[in-house]
């Protein structure tokens, strides 16, 4: 191993192990991530984090890209493991129900609260919508194998418009009831896991969480057009 690549190995464990600690942090300290308080964990300088991300932001938009990346890698392979366009729909939303337990800080990263006075660049656009293009395929799959046969008439309305203009994106023969009930899903998805992760089904539903969940997946397929 040449001496660039090996300057190269030990900058990106190095990067790692800032991120790690960095999610540490957010389990304890929230979005209110310190460089300072990171480098005294490591044993660093401050000016050492620096050097590897140059401000709070670049490391919040590092962890909210890993999180985003991991979170989506989950939807997809559940989707792949499924044929039925109704079945993958629901798979993929236990497994990223799954992944939020699992990391319910990140998860409150990029689906809780906004961070004050962050900026989400460009670069996170993409992974982002790697969970609403997973439910996004699963709706186009139904639609092209003839699962979905029947819909109701196009919404009415400016947002009824507005629905038009976002199917277009996706085919001229996609219609708009079927855009809306995906967008529809992903929001119930998302509002289904923060319920449970923060605390709005204590004392109601307690034993059978899971059973809630995919009883209300169920109902977002069949909204989508995928009964």
């Amino acid at each position: 191993m040449n001496a660039a690549n090996l300057r190269a190995r030990v900058r990106a464990e190095m990067t790692e192990e800032i991120k790690q600690v960095a999610r540490r942090h957010l389990a304890t300290d929230g979005a209110n991530l310190s460089l300072r308080a990171v480098a005294r964990d490591l044993g660093m300088a401050s000016s050492a984090v620096y050097r590897y991300f140059a401000s709070r932001d670049e490391l919040l938009t590092a962890l909210i890209i890993d999180a985003y990346d991991a979170v989506g890698e989950a939807a997809e392979q559940a989707a792949a493991g499924q044929g039925e366009p109704a079945e993958r729909w629901v798979a993929i939303g236990h497994a990223v129900r799954e992944w939020a337990l699992a990391n319910r800080h990140q998860w409150a990263l990029i689906y809780g609260s906004p961070v004050p006075g962050y900026q989400a660049p460009q670069d996170t656009i993409v992974p982002a919508t790697r969970v609403i293009m997973a439910l996004a395929e699963t709706i186009r799959s139904g639609l092209e194998s003839g699962r979905i046969t029947t819909f109701p008439p196009q919404p009415a309305g400016r947002f009824g418009e507005e629905l038009a203009a976002v199917a277009e994106q996706f085919g001229p023969d996609v219609p708009p009831y079927l855009v809306g009930g995906g967008i529809s899903g992903f929001i119930h998805l998302c509002g289904a896991i923060s319920a449970e992760l923060f605390g709005q089904l204590d004392n109601t539903i307690e034993d059978d969480r899971r059973g809630f969940f995919d009883w209300q997946m169920r109902a977002t397929a069949a909204f989508a057009g995928l009964a």
